[in-house]
């Protein structure tokens, strides 16, 4: 029996204050068996992964100034005329998104949150800040890919269940184009010359396996390589969700928009209103919201998820 009267609060159209709210989250956190984390784009935005702005025009001001790209996010769809020019806007997208320092510390506080409970981690992001902050790789499921992994652009053969670590490939691409890393990874400006937006033609990457140019592995089209590593983690999962089916779980939705809804949000709401024992909870900022049919058992939280964090861990 759930202390805070949910059904009772939706059924009288009562409204719920933030800070009920957050003691509504802490109890379902202290009390769920499990906790399934479903985290899309919002989570690593509140992080401070902005792809426009300030934060943009630090690393790509030039590609905004020669091209008209505005964002990171747009940039990765232009058509760039030679894989020189495409992998000297990638390789910086890649590094200040993958390998450079995280911006905030908001991973390590949702860590330090579940870290005790039994939990799994399902999300859309490609950054690997979950494994950087400290989540256990074995409880991790990356459904769209990694910055940090290359791909053969048309797998074949050896190729087509295969992934490639790209740090070193792409560190040689970032200090080419006339960048230096700094001592705890971050891409810094040289204060004397500009930078060049392109990679020389011999850093461009090839597969080992098939003689096709590389490219990045990240769900943009059917050529996306599942590899082992993404079948073993989809297994874990499936797996955790059968081990606590039926259980008192939580469903923790953070910052997931309607991209992709039918990875994580959908499958969220299904599978609360299969469970009576389950509870949702919806953090994301201007797109916070639950069906009706499972309203009684869901909180959902309209905000930054940086300060929802701050507030349960006080």
């Amino acid at each position: 029996m759930y202390y805070f009267d949910t059904d009772r609060m939706m059924s009288e159209g009562l409204k719920v204050s933030f800070d009920h709210k957050i003691e509504i989250l802490k109890e379902q956190l202290e009390c769920a068996v499990a906790i399934v984390i479903g985290a899309g784009s919002g989570l690593s935005t509140s992080a401070g992964y902005t792809y426009a702005g300030q934060r943009f025009h630090q690393y790509f001001d030039d590609f905004y100034k020669t091209y008209g790209i505005s964002d990171m996010y747009s940039g990765g769809f232009y058509p760039f005329d030679h894989l020189e020019l495409f992998w000297g806007f990638w390789c910086r997208q890649i590094w200040v998104n993958r390998y450079a320092p995280i911006p905030s510390n908001l991973y390590q506080k949702l860590y330090a949150i579940v870290k005790e409970k039994e939990y799994f981690v399902l999300t859309t992001n490609v950054d690997h800040c979950f494994q950087r902050s400290g989540f256990e790789k074995q409880r991790l499921y990356y459904t769209q890919g990694d910055y940090g992994l290359f791909q053969s652009s048309h797998p074949q053969n050896a190729s087509l269940h295969k992934t490639y670590d790209n740090y070193e490939s792409i560190r040689q691409m970032i200090e080419a184009q006339g960048f230096t890393i700094g001592p705890k990874g971050e891409l810094l400006s040289p204060t004397n010359k500009e930078v060049s937006m392109y990679i020389p033609t011999e850093l461009i990457p090839v597969c080992e396996d098939d003689g096709q140019w590389m490219t990045t592995n990240l769900r943009i089209d059917n050529s996306f390589v599942e590899d082992e590593g993404w079948h073993q983690a989809s297994n874990r999962y499936h797996a955790f969700l059968t081990k606590h089916e039926g259980a008192h779980i939580l469903y923790l939705e953070l910052g997931v928009g309607m991209n992709t809804p039918v990875i994580i949000k959908y499958p969220f709401w299904q599978y609360t209103k299969e469970n009576p024992h389950a509870f949702y909870a919806c953090l994301n900022k201007g797109e916070a919201y639950c069906p009706q049919e499972i309203a009684n058992r869901s909180i959902c939280i309209d905000g930054d998820i940086g300060a929802v964090l701050q507030n349960l861990t006080t």
